[in-house]
C-alpha cells in the first residue's frame, strides 16, 4: 500500500495494491499488521458504515464532540470529492481543510483522525461510500458545521447547489461551533 501525506499531515490519503487483469481485479481494502506498519497508527477501527447517496447530495460537516471518530473512508461505488476539516484547537493547521477524490476507479481511501470534520459531496449519478471508524457513533455527541462556511472557504468542486438533509441545513458557522479543546 502507498501512503500519501496530506497539507495537513495527520491526513493521510491510502492507495491499495490493486492486482487486475481482463476478468476484474482484486485488492486487500484493510489489514491491521500492514495499517499499522504503514501508518504507525495502532487505531482499532469498532463500526463499519456503508451510505448511498444520489448525485448532489452533501454530507456534513460532521463531527462527535466526545468519543471522537477516525475515519478510514473509502468508495465503492461511484465519485465523491471527501473533505476533512481539522477542529483541533492546539493543532497549527486548526480551522485549514484538505479534500480528496475518491472513486470505485482510483481505489483511494482517505484517513480522517479523530478531531476532524467530515463531509463528502456526490459527483456521479450516485456513489457508495464505506467508512470504518474508531469510535461508535453517539447521537448526543453528534455535531454539525454548516458545509459552506465563509471562514472554512471550502472549494467544493461543485456548479450545483448540494442536496442537504435538514441536520445539514442547520449546521452551524464554524466561528459558532463546538470545538475539541
Amino acid at each position: 500500500m502507498k501512503i500519501t501525506l496530506t497539507d495537513i499531515p495527520d491526513v493521510l490519503v491510502v492507495e491499495p495494491d490493486v492486482f487486475g487483469d481482463d476478468r476484474g481485479f482484486f485488492f486487500e481494502s484493510f489489514n491491521q499488521e500492514k495499517w499499522q506498519r504503514a501508518t504507525g497508527l495502532k487505531h482499532a477501527f469498532v463500526q463499519d458504515n456503508h451510505s448511498r447517496s444520489a448525485r448532489g447530495v452533501l454530507r456534513g460537516i460532521h463531527y462527535q464532540i466526545e468519543q471522537p471518530q477516525g475515519k478510514l473512508v473509502r468508495v465503492v461505488a461511484g465519485e465523491v470529492f471527501d473533505v476533512a476539516v481539522d477542529l483541533r484547537k492546539t493543532s497549527p493547521t486548526f480551522g485549514s481543510w484538505v479534500g480528496q477524490l475518491l472513486s470505485s476507479v482510483n481505489f483511494k481511501q482517505f484517513w480522517i483522525p479523530e478531531g476532524f470534520g467530515h463531509a463528502f459531496v456526490v459527483l456521479s449519478e450516485s456513489a457508495e461510500v464505506l467508512y470504518r471508524t474508531t469510535d461508535f457513533w453517539a447521537l448526543e455527541h453528534e455535531r454539525c458545521i454548516v458545509w459552506n462556511d465563509p471562514e472554512l472557504n471550502i472549494s467544493w468542486p461543485i456548479d450545483f447547489s448540494p442536496a442537504l438533509s435538514q441536520k445539514d441545513c442547520e449546521g452551524l458557522l464554524f466561528k459558532n461551533a463546538d470545538i475539541y479543546e
